[in-house]
């Protein structure tokens, strides 16, 4: 069964959670004996593929969609989006739920994400299959929190977000609230949106450090993870993100939004907070850091949420539509 994977053109000049997932999908499928085969538009090769999947539902993603089901061949869509009745104003919702309309499955992180969109867009719910986000288990392997330390010179306890900078990421709230709790902030990534980059940059004082990003493989975000005092992702919405995951099976205190799938993720073992209150996220973080250390959230994560088991239902759900064809 060959499985074609495909995205929007310019997804990875500032990769995100989206690609990385759609990365560990392609590594962890092509181990399970899988033919995953990346599209390429100069090949003309579409016509071998089994299933077509497509990461993301970013304007103008319809016309290749449409495309595929041109060709009879049975199409997956990631969604990898949160919406609500309250919100939806701010997406082009017509064309999303257009292109989703042409999905055979769409693919979501969370099952109330899936109930969300369902309703929202008024398609059929059982359309809809839930295959969760993950981490490599390499991130539960300790790394010295020194090696973070020592290579960009941070001294004392601070909080660590990583994240694409960007309005969804919420990280100029977080600055705000950092300096309100008395924090020290450690931030990474890349740059998605350059106007919101500067405001944040702006605001920053001398509590906030932004050291661009660190290659996702590393062990030197292993050793930020190690080293911080709480990880704080408080998102506008999150499915979840992949650095709260990640941060978790490393052993970090976790904030993180309570907006999206991530109660679905995270239990009782996180503080969840609303992304538009910095009151809320302040206080989160002064709760977290002084709250007693524990393996709770870290023994969930690798337990549950770890890439070999995420791929396991999407594996089934392909080889289904493979069948029905």
């Amino acid at each position: 069964m060959r499985v074609v994977y495909a995205t929007y053109p310019w997804a990875f000049e500032t990769p995100g959670g989206g690609e990385i997932q759609m990365l560990k999908y392609e590594e962890y499928l092509l181990q399970a004996g899988l033919d995953i085969k990346r599209h390429d538009s100069w090949l003309g090769d579409l016509g071998k593929a089994d299933v077509v999947h497509f990461f993301s539902c970013m304007g103008g993603s319809g016309h290749f969609c449409r495309y595929v089901k041109s060709r009879g061949i049975p199409l997956v869509i990631s969604a990898s989006l949160w919406l609500t009745e309250e919100t939806k104003h701010l997406y082009p919702v017509e064309e999303i739920t257009a292109q989703l309309s042409l999905a055979d499955a769409i693919v979501t992180n969370g099952d109330i994400e899936s109930d969300q969109l369902a309703s929202v867009l008024d398609l059929p719910r059982e359309r809809f299959h839930t295959v969760r986000n993950a981490c490599d288990p390499w991130f539960a392997v300790p790394v010295e929190p020194e090696m973070f330390r020592a290579a960009f010179g941070i001294e004392g306890p601070f909080a660590l977000h990583v994240g694409n900078v960007e309005p969804r990421k919420n990280q100029l709230a977080l600055i705000h609230a950092a300096k309100q709790a008395g924090k020290s902030l450690v931030f990474l990534g890349h740059v998605r949106n350059g106007v919101y980059a500067g405001q944040c940059l702006a605001a920053a004082g001398d509590h906030v450090r932004y050291l661009g990003a660190i290659a996702h493989e590393s062990p030197m975000l292993r050793s930020a993870y190690a080293a911080c005092e709480v990880f704080c992702l408080p998102s506008t919405l999150e499915t979840p993100g992949l650095a709260a995951l990640e941060a978790a099976a490393a052993g970090a205190r976790l904030v993180v939004t309570g907006e999206g799938s991530t109660h679905e993720y995270f239990g009782e073992d996180a503080y969840y907070v609303n992304g538009s209150d910095v009151d809320e996220i302040a206080a989160a973080l002064v709760a977290s850091s002084i709250a007693p250390a524990t393996e709770n959230l870290k023994r969930r994560v690798v337990s549950q949420f770890t890439w070999d088991k995420a791929v396991e239902p999407l594996q089934d759900l392909y080889k289904m539509l493979t069948r029905t064809r």
